[in-house]
């Protein structure tokens, strides 16, 4: 019987970009009809990679080989037309568009010289239904989630029939009721022999998925082996080059000290209702729920970016309830959100300056920035937070996604903000940055802020906080205690299925 050849062969793969070696001899197979993990800390080589196979970049040395044949693509159309689609982790739509606009771009139907706006409508409906997400094609994809917008762009390529997709963090927007669709989608797509390279940081969707695993460190290639022969210490040493210790967090053992933040009745029509809660100095209170529960919105009302929401709040000791972010920078609070490239950063911008912008009055003297001034104090910063960049001046767009999270958190730091909300702050970073922002989580807490910590991460809420607050549906479902606290407990106030 003659073997079945691999779906993808790297054979000696290397790419450079001005500055930056991505990739250097990397060589491994893809079996044909699997879910192939790809794993590595950001900056690994791993989107590169898969952005060689989708034919958005050409390798410098090497060759690709697509069921054995050599395959050289001009472009990412050139890719799809053999079959290879791609899913980025980083949206990239006409958000003016609408879904169907967006999703028939390349091919628009026409009844004469005009666009016919049904048959649009019709093809779009159709690609949505084969992944199963219920989104109405007529909106504009900028009115989305960044969930619905993920769920948009795996529509597309997999409506377009590929045969090879690869999936770079295509969970990182998604809820875990979306997150658990994909997981079957991926699974009917590979009964029908479609090979999946799937890239993740998220160890409990490779062990769920995958049935191989290639780990890239620092551009090169490490190890490919079977899922089943690993576990997730071994990988994690893989990927790092040594053992990565379980963090626990210092300042659950310190008494917590003065109110930092009282919020009584908050509410907001058609997101929240009365939602009440203190934080005080040293703690980390932990906001949980799934999806659409309401977090978002209420750390977006604290933060002054909802005029509708009423009710009282009292910042360190003070009834003042922010009417615009200004206002609650003025106050003390800073806000880490969960679109970092949308809200948290100006990506045009160099990633010192992102760092300074809450403090640029400090740094003036008679209206001229001093920027000797400004350079040292964000050297303090990079430093302390580990920013990895090839320099101060080095474009945020440019950085991986741990160390633009860094930057947000290094602006708020700089701002001296005694009230942190974080909204999803580990988001689509690798293991190791992952473990240093929850050391500087535990840090900061340990210091004497208060830390308003919201994730869809269950794990990560259940080891950082002191206490955990659940909003299911808009209101308070209930609050646990560190000690009371468990994964079963959090799910059932989340799911409505307990009571606390």
């Amino acid at each position: 019987m003659t073997p079945t050849l691999p779906a993808v062969r790297f054979e000696g793969i290397s790419k450079s970009f001005p500055g930056v070696l991505a990739l250097q001899d990397v060589s491994f197979e893809v079996e044909a009809g699997s879910c192939h993990a790809l794993l590595g800390e950001n900056g690994a080589g791993k989107s590169t990679l898969g952005r060689i196979l989708a034919g958005i970049h050409a390798p410098d040395a090497g060759r690709l080989l697509i069921s054995g044949q050599e395959l050289c693509f001009d472009s990412p159309r050139d890719a799809r037309a053999k079959g290879i689609a791609i899913v980025h982790q980083e949206l990239a739509f006409c958000e003016n568009l609408s879904v169907a606009e967006n999703l028939c771009l390349g091919s628009l139907p026409a009844r004469g010289s005009f666009l016919s706006r049904r048959e649009l409508l019709r093809r779009a409906e159709e690609k949505l239904r084969l992944i199963g997400a219920a989104i109405d094609a007529r909106v504009a994809v900028g009115a989305l989630t960044p969930g619905q917008q993920q769920m948009v762009q795996i529509a597309a390529a997999v409506s377009d029939g590929a045969r090879i997709i690869v999936f770079d963090e295509p969970t990182s927007s998604l809820s875990q009721h979306e997150a658990e669709r994909l997981y079957g989608l991926i699974a009917r797509l590979r009964a029908q022999g479609v090979t999946s390279v799937y890239v993740s940081h998220r160890m409990e969707e490779i062990f769920r998925l995958c049935d191989s695993v290639t780990v890239l460190r620092d551009g090169r290639h490490v190890a490919t082996g079977k899922a089943k022969a690993l576990d997730e210490r071994r990988l994690v040493q893989l990927m790092i080059g040594r053992p990565l210790d379980e963090y626990f967090p210092a300042h659950v053992k310190a008494p917590p000290g003065e109110q930092l933040l009282r919020v009584s009745g908050l509410t907001s029509p058609g997101k929240f209702h009365d939602v009440s809660f203190s934080l005080r100095a040293g703690e980390v209170l932990g906001l949980a729920g799934l999806v659409g529960s309401g977090r978002s919105e209420v750390a977006q009302a604290l933060f002054g970016m909802d005029a509708s929401a009423t009710g009282e709040v009292e910042i360190l000791g003070r009834r003042a309830r922010p009417r615009s972010p200004r206002e609650a920078m003025r106050l003390g609070l800073g806000l880490l959100p969960e679109d970092r490239k949308r809200q948290g950063l100006v990506l045009q911008m160099s990633a010192l300056a992102n760092t300074t912008l809450t403090i640029l009055e400090r740094l003036s003297r008679r209206g001229f920035l001093d920027h000797r001034k400004e350079r040292a104090l964000g050297s303090g910063f990079f430093e302390r937070l580990r920013v990895r960049a090839s320099g101060a001046d080095a474009p945020a767009a440019g950085l991986s996604g741990g160390n633009q999270q860094k930057l947000v958190l290094a602006k708020w730091l700089a701002a001296g903000s005694r009230v942190l909300i974080l909204d999803e702050p580990t988001r689509g970073v690798d293991v190791q940055a992952k473990a240093e922002i929850h050391a500087l989580i535990d840090e900061l807490a340990a210091a004497g802020q208060g830390v308003l910590l919201i994730s869809s991460e269950l794990p990560e809420v259940l080891n950082l906080s002191t206490r955990i607050l659940v909003l299911r549906n808009g209101r308070v479902a209930g609050e646990l205690p560190r000690e009371a606290a468990s994964q079963e407990a959090v799910m059932g106030l989340m799911a409505g299925v307990a009571a606390a």
